[in-house]
């Protein structure tokens, strides 16, 4: 049944992706190998689908445990990523959220539509799924115009 202040004109899917870098003078970037297609295999940054009635940050808090066991102290929403082609299974935007943490006190663990979960070069990522190179880059360029160590 339609509802009442519905429009007739498609909509695009809404995710959320995370940003996890280490609190470290030379900072790692925490990643997954998807299981599912697409990318099957492939490294990407955590993050997935936002659920009906969910609001952004609690989306983004949920898939970051459900997919790595990693609790978020504080989220940063960075920006938003929306170009048409930027995943095959349709039109998705991707609100994405950077966190800083300490390493040492954190347990990952791959759970969910990950097959592993583990830290990487901040710098020389892997070759990654999705536009999540181009996501990366943009972290990096508002971790150092941050005065963050990178």
């Amino acid at each position: 049944m339609k509802k009442k202040f519905t429009y007739d004109y498609p909509r695009p899917a809404v995710t959320v992706d995370i940003v996890v870098v280490t609190e470290e003078a030379k900072p790692r970037v925490l990643l997954i190998q998807r299981k599912n297609p697409p990318f099957a295999g492939y490294w990407a940054i955590p993050g997935g689908f936002v659920d009906e009635n969910e609001s952004l940050e609690a989306a983004a808090r949920r898939e970051l445990f459900e997919e790595t066991n990693v609790k978020a102290r504080n989220l940063m929403q960075l920006h938003t990523f929306g170009d048409p082609g930027r995943d095959p299974r349709g039109h998705t935007i991707s609100v994405v959220y950077l966190t800083r943490v300490d390493p040492a006190k954190v347990s990952l663990r791959a759970a969910d539509d990950a097959g592993e979960a583990c830290w990487h070069s901040l710098q020389r990522p892997p070759k990654l799924a999705f536009d999540h190179a181009k996501i990366l880059a943009y972290a990096r360029k508002k971790l150092r115009s941050c005065c963050v160590d990178e």
